[in-house]
């Protein structure tokens, strides 16, 4: 079970946004907040990313081709070639015929930067605790063989977009995709491996781990911390222990927050009958997961359904 590929795919709502952005200096181009979490991949060139007034503790960020930023909150920001070049506001998209994504060109004369900015729509509203977990703002450099995937991921992206032949409206939003995963495996094996708590240490922990797969391959199976315990080869008191450290909450309240985010992903991608999404959680009865659901969501199950539709 890749616990990652889950996690992610539970909080997906739509495909990534994507814009092409050109700018030569001098240029500036404030970018509001984002339903989701925002990125930007540069692909030549430099620039400067600088968080907006109601961020004073995030200082600007100089990057260089090859660097990618993920905003985990899809929070505001300004991209410029140098702080202190003014800002215009984001225009709109402007889309082409048979193209993946919007180009944006803006600035004067100067030395040129090209960026792969955008958005991937995310479920904020109940992140999963590993993305929750990760910085506001994570800058990933590829240069000098560090992050090789990631890096080829960029330069695989760099050359369909500066040369799109057949086959490149399927290949770039796949890359864009595939960007996501490549970003947050980079920033986990980042981590210090000495690390006691948190999401990049549960991932390799030979305890932790396990249970993680377990309760994400099988969420309607009658999961207790004695049965998660046994399964690793601890006891229930020290399992119980170890995994609050490192994941953030008890076991049974992540099993629980686990069955609400598969019945929600069910609820929104299937037509599957309420008795059925209650089955596949672990709820014996429709009666029983409505009300844990209602509990969790703030609504009934049919109702989210319809609002998710309608979005």
């Amino acid at each position: 079970m890749d616990i990652l590929t889950e996690a992610l795919s539970s909080m997906r709502t739509g495909q990534p946004r994507s814009v092409r952005t050109h700018g030569r200096a001098p240029w500036g181009l404030r970018l509001p907040p984002v339903a989701g979490a925002g990125f930007h991949v540069v692909l030549y060139g430099t620039c400067w990313l600088i968080p907006l007034e109601d961020a004073p503790h995030m200082k600007p960020i100089a990057l260089s081709p090859g660097d990618v930023v993920f905003l985990r909150d899809g929070r505001g920001h300004i991209l410029a070639d140098h702080p202190s070049t003014p800002a215009e506001v984001e225009r709109p998209d402007q889309f082409h015929p048979g193209s993946p994504i919007g180009t944006v060109t803006i600035g004067g004369d100067g030395p040129g930067t090209s960026l792969l900015c955008g958005n991937y729509h995310l479920d904020q509203g109940r992140p999963h605790p590993l993305v929750h977990q990760l910085p506001e703002i994570v800058h990933l450099a590829t240069r000098h063989g560090r992050h090789p995937e990631l890096s080829a991921a960029v330069q695989l992206l760099g050359t369909e977009l500066e040369n799109p032949r057949i086959g490149s409206a399927g290949i770039v939003p796949a890359l864009i995709d595939s960007l996501l995963l490549y970003i947050l495996r980079a920033w986990i094996e980042d981590q210090p491996p000495t690390a006691t708590k948190g999401w990049a240490a549960a991932l390799g922990d030979p305890a932790i781990a396990p249970a993680l797969a377990a309760i994400h391959e099988a969420p309607a199976t009658a999961w207790t911390v004695e049965t998660l315990a046994g399964r690793v080869g601890l006891s229930r008191a020290a399992f119980a222990r170890r995994f609050t450290a490192f994941v953030g909450e008890p076991p049974m309240a992540y099993l629980t927050r686990w069955r609400m985010t598969t019945a929600a992903k069910l609820l929104r991608e299937s037509e599957s009958p309420l008795m059925t999404v209650a089955a596949r959680t672990g709820y014996g009865s429709e009666y029983a997961f409505a009300k844990a659901f209602k509990r969790e969501y703030g609504q009934a199950p049919g109702s989210y359904r319809r609002e998710a539709r309608a979005a």
